[in-house]
C-alpha cells in the first residue's frame, strides 16, 4: 500500500462515484476474512457521488446503525449510506482503519444511471451468515460445470460486500460478466491483487484516510 494519507474531509471532497473505500480491522471475524482471503482487508464499499446529493457509500454489512438513504430505513445488508457517516462508523465503532482507491477515469452520465439501477435493484438484499459467506465464498472458486444464465446468477437472496461492489462493477461495464458474484471477495480490490478491469480503467494505489 502506498503511503499517501489524507483527511476525512479531503476524501469526501476528492472521491467520485466508483471510487473503491477498502477497511481492515483487527477483530477476530475480521481476521477470519483476511486470513480466508490472503489480504490485508475485510471490507469493502463504493463511492457513489451523483450531481448535488451528498457523497454517499454503497456496500453491505451487517449493522444498521445508520439510515439507508435509498429506502430511508435502518436495515441490516445491502445499503446506501452518507458516506462520511459510514467511514466514521466503520472508523470509531468497528475499529477499522481505512483507505480510499480512486477509479481513473471518471464515469459519465450513462455509468452514474448504471449504478442508480444497480442500487435498485440491490438494496435490501441480507447479509449472508458467517457459514453461507465461506461457503459462497468456497463455491466460487470452484469451477462451473454449466454456465447458468447471468440473470439467474445476479438474482442473489443474499449478498456481501465484495459481490455488491463486483456486480455494480459490471453493471457499470468495468468488470467483465463471465465470473459468478462469489468469485470476488474484499481482497480482489486491493492493490496486490490484479483485478481485470476494463480497458481504459483503472484502480490508484491506496490513499490512506485519517478520521478526525
Amino acid at each position: 500500500m502506498t503511503g499517501t494519507r489524507i483527511t476525512l474531509d479531503q476524501a469526501v471532497e476528492l472521491t467520485r462515484t466508483g471510487d473503491i473505500w477498502l477497511f481492515r480491522g483487527r477483530s477476530v471475524p475480521d481476521r477470519a476474512i483476511q486470513m480466508t482471503t490472503n489480504s490485508p482487508i475485510n471490507h469493502v464499499g463504493m463511492s457513489v457521488v451523483i450531481d448535488d446529493l451528498p457523497p454517499l457509500m454503497w456496500h453491505a454489512e451487517l449493522g444498521r446503525s445508520l439510515p439507508d438513504m435509498w429506502s430511508g430505513t435502518h436495515q441490516r445488508g445491502v445499503q446506501l449510506h452518507d458516506l462520511r457517516d459510514a467511514v466514521t462508523v466503520w472508523g470509531r465503532r468497528y475499529g477499522q482503519r481505512g483507505w480510499l482507491r480512486q477509479l481513473d477515469p471518471a464515469g459519465g452520465r450513462e455509468v452514474e444511471d448504471a449504478v442508480l439501477r444497480t442500487v435498485a435493484r440491490l438494496d435490501g438484499t441480507p447479509f449472508p451468515s458467517t457459514s453461507r459467506m465461506a461457503g459462497r465464498w468456497l463455491r466460487g472458486r470452484l469451477p462451473r460445470l454449466r454456465k447458468a444464465p447471468r440473470e439467474q446468477e445476479s438474482a442473489l437472496e443474499t449478498a456481501y460486500c465484495a459481490e455488491v461492489v463486483a456486480l455494480t462493477y459490471e453493471a457499470m461495464g468495468l468488470l467483465p460478466d463471465d465470473r459468478r458474484p462469489n468469485w470476488y471477495d474484499p481482497g480482489r480490490f486491493w492493490s496486490g491483487d490484479d483485478l481485470p478491469l476494463a480497458d481504459g480503467y483503472r484502480l490508484g494505489g491506496e490513499i490512506q484516510v485519517d478520521l478526525p
